[in-house]
């Protein structure tokens, strides 16, 4: 249960670091599980110069956890440009996972001019490649996980305004790309408020539609800063032992 835990890391940090608008900047967290308390780290990093973005995200588990999961350590990185509205387009998307012995590279091209986005998987064992395959996706999108919550300061038309909004990233495969982020209404703000702390410029629910440890859609609340960056991040939903809490570091 733990292990799947620390997998669910990815799920829970990917919604973090969103809306920045500095040239660059960190942001570190830590993540938490009900009666089991910090069970890892993520930091963030945004770079961008001369036209040209690189977001990185490192994971990676602590105390209980990382005996648990092997050491689990996972990398998330997204490269491409900007455009003249100030939107990140992505050009490659990158994730690497390791435990034990054991590494999984995930590297997502995307080709704008053909409109189609190019999957490569690779399996270390012991550093040694045991498994390779290539894919093309059956959908295409300009944004990936990454990008996605970074530009949706742009995307949202109103983040005050009760709303559904849904959305493709690369990287969410399973479920065709698809991505919802909900805007509560008026009578659930105060529960938002409850759960993630008073103060925030605007809150959300993101759903990735898939599984993420026992929370069936993947709903994540997100409180996000009058700086532009999430403070409080919570999956909620679980069947056992409280809810899954990112909090930024001050």
């Amino acid at each position: 249960m733990m292990k799947r835990g620390i997998i669910s890391l990815l799920g829970l940090m990917l919604f973090l670091f969103s809306s920045l608008q500095a040239e660059s900047i960190r942001a570190d967290y830590d993540v938490s599980y009900g009666i089991f308390g910090t069970i890892g780290t993520a930091k963030a990093k945004l770079e961008k110069s001369a036209g040209r973005y690189k977001i990185e995200i490192y994971l990676e588990a602590t105390g209980l956890a990382k005996q648990l999961s092997g050491n689990r350590k996972e990398k998330h990185l997204s490269r491409g440009r900007i455009d003249r509205n100030g939107v990140l387009i992505s050009d490659t998307y990158e994730v690497v996972r390791s435990y034990r012995k054991t590494k999984v590279v995930k590297t997502y091209t995307i080709d704008h001019k053909a409109n189609q986005v190019r999957k490569l998987y690779r399996k270390y064992k012991k550093g040694k490649l045991v498994d390779e395959q290539k894919e093309v996706l059956t959908f295409f999108s300009a944004n990936d996980l990454l990008t996605l919550y970074f530009n949706l300061n742009k995307l949202l038309p109103d983040k005050h305004k009760a709303g559904t909004y849904n959305f493709q990233a690369v990287g969410a495969e399973k479920q065709k790309g698809k991505v919802t982020v909900v805007i509560p209404s008026k009578k659930d703000l105060p529960d938002f408020k409850h759960d993630l702390g008073d103060g925030a410029a605007w809150y959300a629910t993101v759903i990735i539609h898939q599984k993420i440890f026992m929370s069936k859609e993947g709903r994540l609340q997100i409180a996000v800063g009058k700086d532009g960056i999430t403070q409080t991040a919570l999956l909620k939903d679980l069947i056992l032992f409280g809810d899954i809490k990112a909090v930024r570091k001050k």
